[in-house]
């Protein structure tokens, strides 16, 4: 399993829907290491708990068998190949991002980057929400208060979560709190926040919060960051933070793991690994400790309308981010056709791989570069 893992982590490209595909394709249906039911459950309390998709899968599967040394071995086998692929090219990017070909090659991909989030919200708005109107009505308010306020409101989405509960699950209060359940897990995550700690801790409360919050896509956690990294903290510029997004588009495995790369940047290879291990640590105890109970009470009504709740919210604020954060990466018109192109190429053609349109990007950027000088700023 753990084998498996590492070899998944290393060329495992194409997102959270594509890396739970192969790990049915290859773990239930040729291999038969892992029972249909036992998928089944693992694929449920993942979406359920929040934390990157098929991380939690990857740490619930290896749970199936060997408990919780399994889901450690397995969790770390997935993750660790893209964390030393982010750390390279965050090395090469602090000691060339400076030089003209390393600008060029960002400078396209983080427009076809913006294209990419844009189709990906587009695929989990059609999935996840359909013609329900409570949950688009979420939505909308969720992508406009992040257009508007250019950042993400974590207690919307637990707010969001608590509405369709209340409206839906039709709560029962006779001695116990069978509702609260779901939000339990939630209501310790913001333990750490003081300005005036070290840096490193900094970086761990900081990624520790955001990782708390990641429903389901990766992509989730891309306004949080923003609002973060960019706005409240300042670690980081508009194009250095673009160019991070860019870094987990371009590297197999979860695409979370720019935090490691956003780390990095910050405080060198200790700020990477604490921002890494601050990010999965809560996906992986949100996936161990429920993992026992959650046959027999996942799929009570009020956990369900909690989750639906939550993920419309996360949605909104993913397709929001698509706003803010395309006004930085979209400076001229050639990044808008980059973009518009990139949104087109996926509309056509739905399996069309995601990391080959960020590398002819790259080579678009480079081929414009005498030219690019005056573009970026």
């Amino acid at each position: 399993m753990v084998g498996y893992m590492l070899g998944l982590g290393t060329w495992g490209f194409g997102g959270p829907v594509a890396l739970v595909g192969f790990m049915y394709r290859d773990l239930v249906e040729r291999r038969q290491w892992i029972s249909e039911a036992d998928y089944k459950e693992g694929l449920a309390l993942a979406q359920l708990m929040p934390g990157p998709l098929a991380a939690q899968l990857a740490i619930y599967l290896g749970y199936v068998h060997f408990r919780v040394l399994g889901a450690t071995l397995a969790g770390l086998a997935f993750v660790l190949p893209s964390f030393f692929m982010v750390v390279g090219l965050g090395a090469v990017y602090v000691a060339y991002g400076g030089l003209g070909w390393m600008q060029a090659v960002f400078y396209g991909v983080g427009a076809a980057v913006i294209g990419i989030i844009a189709m990906s919200a587009y695929k989990l708005t059609s999935k996840n929400i359909g013609r329900d109107k409570l949950l688009w009505a979420i939505f909308l308010v969720s992508a406009g208060v992040t257009v508007i306020t250019q950042s993400e409101v974590v207690w919307l989405f637990l707010g969001a979560g608590v509405l369709v509960w209340l409206l839906r699950a039709r709560p029962q209060f006779k001695g116990r709190l069978n509702g609260f359940a779901a939000a339990a897990p939630l209501a310790g995550v913001a333990l750490f926040a003081s300005t005036d700690w070290p840096l490193l801790v900094e970086i761990g409360a900081f990624f520790a919060y955001a990782g708390s919050f990641v429903f389901g896509s990766g992509l989730a956690i891309v306004p949080f960051l923003y609002s973060g990294v960019v706005q409240e903290h300042q670690w980081l510029t508009d194009r250095q933070f673009v160019d991070a997004v860019a870094v987990a588009m371009i590297t197999p495995g979860p695409v979370v793991i720019t935090t490691a790369f956003i780390g990095y940047l910050v405080a060198g290879f200790s700020g990477a690994a604490v921002a890494a291990l601050a990010t999965f640590v809560p996906c992986y105890l949100f996936t161990i400790l429920p993992a026992p109970y959650f046959k027999k009470h996942g799929k009570r009504p009020a956990i369900v309308a909690f989750v639906d709740g939550v993920t419309a919210a996360a949605i909104g604020a993913i397709s929001g981010a698509v706003v803010v954060i395309g006004q930085r990466a979209i400076t001229d018109w050639m990044t808008a056709g980059l973009a518009l192109a990139t949104i087109a190429i996926l509309w056509r053609f739905k399996k069309f791989p995601e990391p080959l349109i960020v590398l002819m990007a790259a080579l678009i950027g480079l081929g414009v570069t005498p030219s690019i000088d005056g573009l970026l700023r």
